[in-house]
């Protein structure tokens, strides 16, 4: 159901929203209607949240990297500076080529950034911390990544350039080559949590703290995963679509102003949520290194009382904020110190070594999930 609200312990917040409309005079259907934009404006609003603070924190990394200041002028620290840069792109002229396809050219920006927001619907912050727990949360998501290539090969044909064309055709190459990997990898994970929820996979890893998590049980789908996602994003080093030593900028090469942004949105958004992602497959999601009950109980405290129910929703969404940002630190890094890979080896890459090793991994898991049901999740 699609349509779950975000709810906290005993508490639901599209209920107590409706029944507020409802104490003002409003029909019940009118207040489901009030309802209904909310949970994807909060999606949106905490997805461009997330990529402001990655764009600073790609220029101060980068600028530490290389013995530079970075941003320091727009607020303390440059901390407006990505804020600035939004604006600017704002009120840029929207350009839109002589022979270009008007339709298509207008279209593919759209279809890149709206699945990558969409996907966000599935991800947890909390045991009841999300938008909506799908029960095929993990292969929604998949399913709607792989719309995005179709967005990016429209915008390259639609610029009538052959910059922008090859810019399309290499990003459609590389997304069908890691989307494979990528889904093996999952599926070894839903293999083993016995559920292709979120939610009930992040529980899965709950047991005993750091040692429960699946990094420990699938390392090998944890680095496929992860590697096939920064491919996915179109970071360095796989950022061949828009390589701009060889295609000016690729696909987006005849984008100028909002156009231009939403492509620029897209890829940071995309990037956020494959760390939260890889946080909630392998990293026990919101669970701390140490069981929660642990702590509550050296504290002295019973783990139904409310102060410390907030406690614990608190320190949950922290613990995924801080898992995400590590792995967004460490593609940044990625990003600053390595080459780009060739067009022959990043296809090598996917097809000859990921794809091979993914499946292994998905077999050896499934045999040892039989073999040894219970000490593989049940």
């Amino acid at each position: 159901m699609l349509t779950n609200s975000v709810v906290s312990p005993g508490l639901d917040l599209e209920a107590a929203f409706t029944a507020a409309l409802k104490s003002l005079g409003f029909s019940p259907n009118t207040a489901h209607l009030f309802w209904l934009p909310l949970p994807m404006l909060l999606v949106l609003v905490t997805a461009v949240v997330g990529v402001l603070v990655t764009v600073w924190l790609e220029r101060k990394i980068s600028a530490a990297v290389q013995q530079r200041i970075g941003p320091e002028y727009a607020g303390a620290l440059g901390v407006l500076q990505p804020l600035a840069d939004g604006l600017k792109l704002l009120f840029k002229e929207d350009v839109i080529p002589a022979k270009a396809d008007n339709l298509l050219f207008t279209l593919g920006p759209v279809i890149v950034v709206v699945p990558v927001i969409l996907s966000w619907l599935i991800v947890p912050f909390g045991q009841h911390l999300l938008i909506s727990n799908v029960g095929v949360g993990i292969f929604l998501w998949i399913a709607l990544s792989s719309i995005q290539p179709i967005g990016l090969l429209m915008s390259g044909y639609a610029s009538n350039n052959k910059y922008a064309l090859l810019g399309g055709l290499r990003a459609a190459a590389q997304s069908i080559s890691y989307e494979i990997p990528l889904a093996l990898s999952v599926l070894a994970v839903v293999i083993m949590s016995n559920s292709l929820s979120t939610i009930d996979i992040v529980n899965q890893q709950a047991s005993a703290g750091v040692l429960s998590w699946n990094i420990w049980r699938q390392p090998v789908g944890f680095i496929i995963f992860w590697i096939s996602a920064l491919a996915e994003c179109e970071r360095i080093p796989f950022d061949l679509p828009e390589a701009e030593e060889e295609l000016v900028a690729g696909y987006q090469t005849e984008y100028s102003g909002m156009k231009f942004a939403l492509f620029y949105l897209g890829s940071y958004i995309n990037l956020v949520l494959s760390a939260l992602l890889v946080t909630v497959l392998y990293l026990g999601g919101w669970g701390c290194p140490l069981p929660i009950e642990i702590l509550v109980s050296a504290l002295g405290q019973s783990v139904h009382m409310p102060l410390v129910q907030v406690f614990t929703a608190s320190i949950g969404i922290v613990m995924t904020i801080l898992k995400a940002y590590l792995l967004v630190f460490l593609a940044i890094l990625l990003r600053w110190t390595t080459p780009r890979v060739r067009i022959d080896q990043l296809l090598n890459l996917g097809w000859k070594f990921l794809l091979p090793l993914s499946l292994v991994n998905l077999l050896l898991t499934a045999a040892l999930k039989l073999a040894f049901p219970n000490a593989f999740g049940g």
